[in-house]
């Protein structure tokens, strides 16, 4: 019809609403309030969020308790060094039963320190397994021993241990505080003095005797004559040394100029026989005269003989 209304639409099917998606991988950085929550979620999320407990998280994560109560006991009660001995000891029984088990072990340079040593400060034992041997471990025990300067550890599978030792060479015994020890040239303490096989060493004395004593001792050992008479050699205030003599003597050497004083001690033996004298001291720390001390005995005996010499006054003398 065109009778002059206005046409209107005929009313048909509404159509279909459609579902809002949303990819939350692609969502801009910065977004409304309300939707930041969903993104962040999605973000710790897997792929597909789901809400739904996969089986076995519940055993999973009562296991997970047990355990944390098990190590925390442990530690509260000091108990957990015995149960990683335990577990490494579970270990080294699997890597053994499976063909890693230490079959030979060939050890070289051991003389001072022995064999049951040089194992038991490395860690090993009968259960341990050379898969599970740290041999940079070993080797760093193997370096505390005081007598071991070097040290090798080889590991070669499937079952051999290889350990080689560079031991230091004992070179003196130190005095301080009354107690005796056998050092090595770098002065490193490698055991106290119990045994008669380093009696024949030379005796050091005094704080920081130790380090000083090779190069004086090879100084020393420029004059044999003089060396053979030695009994100990004392640092005195850790700046000069001392001689005491197998005789008793002791003998004061100066700070420098070591080797002039003693060629000067052994002219004057050599002339005056002075070192086979009852003496008790020679003093060479002064360069244009060598003050002797008379011992205890021969200082009585020259008193005694002096007061012998002196003439009597006769009764009469007023």
């Amino acid at each position: 019809m065109t009778d002059g209304a206005s046409e209107r639409p005929v009313a048909g099917p509404a159509p279909a609403r459609r579902r809002l998606r949303i990819n939350w991988r692609q969502a801009p950085r910065r977004l409304p309030v309300r939707i930041r929550m969903p993104r962040i979620l999605w973000r710790w999320s897997p792929p597909h969020l789901s809400w739904h407990m996969r089986r076995g998280t519940g055993t999973a994560a009562a296991a997970l308790l047990l355990f944390g109560a098990l190590t925390y006991g442990a530690v509260r009660g000091g108990h957990l060094p015995a149960v990683l001995d335990e577990l490494a000891d579970m270990r080294n029984a699997v890597a053994n039963a499976v063909g890693f088990r230490i079959a030979s072990i060939a050890l070289a340079g051991e003389r001072h320190v022995t064999r049951e040593e040089i194992l038991t400060t490395a860690g090993v034992t009968g259960r341990t397994s050379l898969l599970f041997l740290d041999a940079t471990a070993a080797r760093a025990r193997l370096l505390t021993n005081p007598w071991i300067a070097e040290a090798t550890v080889l590991k070669l599978y499937p079952g051999r241990l290889h350990i080689a030792v560079t031991e230091r060479a004992a070179f003196a015994l130190w005095q301080r505080s009354g107690k005796v020890m056998v050092i090595a040239e770098d002065g490193t303490v490698v055991e106290p003095y119990v045994s008669k096989r380093f009696a024949n060493l030379p005796l050091v004395v005094g704080a920081g005797a130790e380090t000083q004593a090779k190069d004086f001792l090879a100084v020393i050992a420029r004059y044999p004559a003089l060396r053979d008479q030695v009994q100990a050699v004392v640092l005195i205030a850790e700046r000069r040394w001392n001689l005491r003599l197998k005789s008793g003597i002791d003998v004061r050497l100066p700070e420098t100029g070591i080797d002039t004083a003693l060629q000067t001690l052994i002219q004057l033996d050599r002339d005056k026989k002075l070192l086979s004298r009852d003496i008790a001291a020679v003093d060479l720390r002064l360069p244009d005269r060598v003050p002797v001390r008379l011992s205890d005995e021969a200082a009585q005996a020259r008193d005694d003989a002096l007061k012998a010499a002196k003439p009597k006054r006769k009764g009469g003398d007023a």
